[in-house]
């Protein structure tokens, strides 16, 4: 049921208005007395999770036992990052998911299932996998907090995503990434309907009903001054209110542009971008919109590795991004992708599947080993004097020399397409209003 709901294309939700619906609801539903906060990690510090966490904890106190920032496969906040976040909140209350050992399975989707949801694609079962704090603590409320977003993975992010896959565990991670990627990722941008999702909603209706779980999802935008605003914020146990905040973030995170970009610049915050494996949102968030024979630069300062963790990091380096076919057949000759789906997914995500070119600005890593996995580089320096990102507007620029170019500031925070990639039809299936 829905518990709270506020937002359209122009609200502007300030951080009383947030207290406010929280605490409505917190009163609307009793006493608690033995809390879990699962929010997002850092690199999703724009959901304002980390304000409502606060807020959670000036609610309920002693009471709020645990948070456990749901980082899937990501690397675990530090505690410069959790400072920047989270603030003050006690450091003892703050737990961290390994994906590979703090693990619950609470039951299998069938194969049949998944093999028909992928149009016969793939051909697996499914572990719904949580971190076992979700099974073992006694919590007699969990909540779950996030953005959504449109998502390379599953469409639009959040909702159940952020426990099934947040604190999911290695072969539930792995396999749903797979899903989507050879489901075709063009396919599930900015829907929220789409096969890893009805995945993830199975298990959620058949293994996790009788979680205490409420849904805290907030869609986040950007005024006429460029500066990021709460657009809508909305609360509740089942996906009604999933598919709100969807709606609304639909209307407010998708570019639609009228005709193919040639050249797109895109800056990648140094604070939040530390990898490739969270940097390539430069290409799964604009790839729909850049023209075939186009451009893309993409300006990272704080990249200094490939993966999240070293495994990740030799997979991305031995095979590199390369097309979907490419990535198929290699998974089919090679067990250490096999046993590493995610990773294989991610190749085929950084891929432009040879339609454009892709130019890589690292902070931290060299011309070869950029080269080496089959981007072209660009000197981070020479690029930063080209396209200064702080001086460049989101949208269309011209630079001194006349050159025309789209930037973007924030790849996080929406998805570029153009209209043809949208008919009416797939708007209806992708977002129901």
């Amino acid at each position: 049921m829905i518990y709270y709901q506020r937002g359209s294309v122009n609200d502007q939700l300030t951080s009383k208005d947030l207290q406010y619906g929280l605490y409505s609801v917190f009163d609307r539903i009793g006493n608690k007395s033995n809390v879990l906060v699962v929010p997002p990690d850092y690199t999703r510090k724009h959901s304002q999770a980390g304000l409502i966490t606060r807020f959670v904890y000036q609610y309920y106190k002693k009471h709020l036992k645990a948070i456990l920032p749901a980082i899937g496969t990501h690397t675990a906040m530090t505690e410069i990052e959790i400072n920047n976040m989270f603030g003050s909140l006690p450091r003892p209350l703050f737990r961290v998911h390994n994906w590979r050992k703090d693990l619950k399975t609470w039951g299998e989707v069938p194969t049949d299932f998944i093999k028909e949801i992928s149009e016969n694609r793939v051909e697996f079962s499914w572990p719904a996998q949580t971190n076992r704090m979700l099974a073992e603590g006694g919590f007699d409320l969990i909540l779950s907090i996030g953005q959504v977003v449109p998502h390379e993975v599953i469409g639009m992010a959040n909702y159940n995503k952020n426990i099934l896959i947040g604190t999911g565990g290695k072969d539930s991670i792995h396999k749903s990434h797979f899903l989507g990627a050879v489901y075709g990722m063009e396919r599930i941008m900015g829907r929220a309907e789409n096969p890893v999702r009805e995945l993830l909603n199975y298990a959620t209706n058949k293994y996790l009903k009788d979680l205490p779980i409420i849904y805290i999802l907030t869609v986040i935008g950007k005024d006429n001054h460029g500066k990021e605003v709460v657009r809508g914020l909305f609360i509740g146990d089942d996906i009604e209110c999933f598919q709100l905040a969807a709606h609304l973030s639909f209307q407010v995170n998708i570019e639609v542009l009228d005709k193919p970009l040639k050249k797109v610049v895109v800056y990648l915050d140094p604070e939040e971008f530390k990898s490739t494996w969270l940097g390539n949102k430069s290409i799964y968030r604009t790839r729909m919109a850049i023209a075939d024979g186009g451009e893309l630069i993409v300006l990272a300062p704080g990249v200094k590795f490939f993966g999240e963790d070293q495994s990740l990091d030799q997979l991305i380096r031995k095979y590199g991004y390369r097309t979907t076919p490419e990535i198929l057949d290699i998974v089919n000759k090679n067990k250490d992708l096999q046993n590493d789906l995610s990773a294989a997914a991610h190749l085929i995500h950084g891929s432009s599947e040879n339609r454009f070119k892709i130019i890589y600005c690292p902070g931290n890593l060299s011309k070869a080993e950029i080269e080496s996995v089959n981007y072209h580089f660009g000197d981070l320096k020479e690029n930063l004097k080209i396209y200064n990102p702080h001086k460049l507007n989101d949208g269309f620029n011209e630079n001194t020399n006349g050159e025309s170019f789209y930037f973007i500031s924030n790849p996080a925070l929406g998805l570029w397409t153009i209209k043809e990639k949208f008919t009416d039809e797939q708007q209806n299936k992708g977002v129901i209003s």
